[in-house]
C-alpha cells in the first residue's frame, strides 16, 4: 500500500480494513489478521496495528477474543451502515470535484449515467 503523507498511516490502514469488511473480503464473523501480521502486511509498527484494531473495536466493527484473535463483527446491519457511509463520502468527494470543474448537478448526473452505461456494456 502506498501511503498518502497528508493522512495518518493508521487512518489509511483502518480505511483499507473497513473497505475489506464492507466488500466481504473480511466476512462477518471472519478472523482478521493478527496484529503482527497486519504490521508486516502494511509495513507498519505493531503499536500502530494495535491502535487500528482498538479504533475498529471502538467503532463496533470487530472484537478481540482473548487468546483467539480479532474477528469481524457479525452485525451485518452495522456493516451495511458503514458501506452506505463510505459510499456517501465517496459521492461527496466526487460531487465536490465536479463542482470544482464548474459542472451543475444536472450535468454531473448526466455524466454519471453515461459512465454507468459505458461500464455496464464492458
Amino acid at each position: 500500500m502506498k501511503f498518502d503523507p497528508m493522512v495518518p498511516i493508521w487512518l489509511q490502514v483502518a480505511t483499507a480494513l473497513k473497505q475489506e469488511i464492507v466488500t466481504g473480503y473480511l466476512p462477518p464473523g471472519g478472523k482478521m489478521p493478527g496484529g503482527r501480521d497486519l504490521a508486516l502486511q502494511y509495513g507498519i509498527n505493531p503499536n500502530t496495528a494495535a491502535r487500528i484494531y482498538q479504533e475498529l473495536e471502538r467503532e463496533g466493527l470487530c472484537a478481540t477474543r482473548r487468546g483467539m484473535g480479532t474477528y469481524v463483527t457479525e452485525d451485518t446491519e452495522r456493516i451495511q451502515r458503514l458501506r452506505t457511509e463510505m459510499a456517501r463520502a465517496a459521492m461527496d468527494r466526487f460531487l465536490s470535484d465536479l463542482r470544482g470543474l464548474g459542472l451543475s448537478g444536472a450535468e454531473a448526473v448526466q455524466l454519471l449515467e453515461t459512465e454507468v452505461q459505458n461500464h455496464a456494456e464492458e
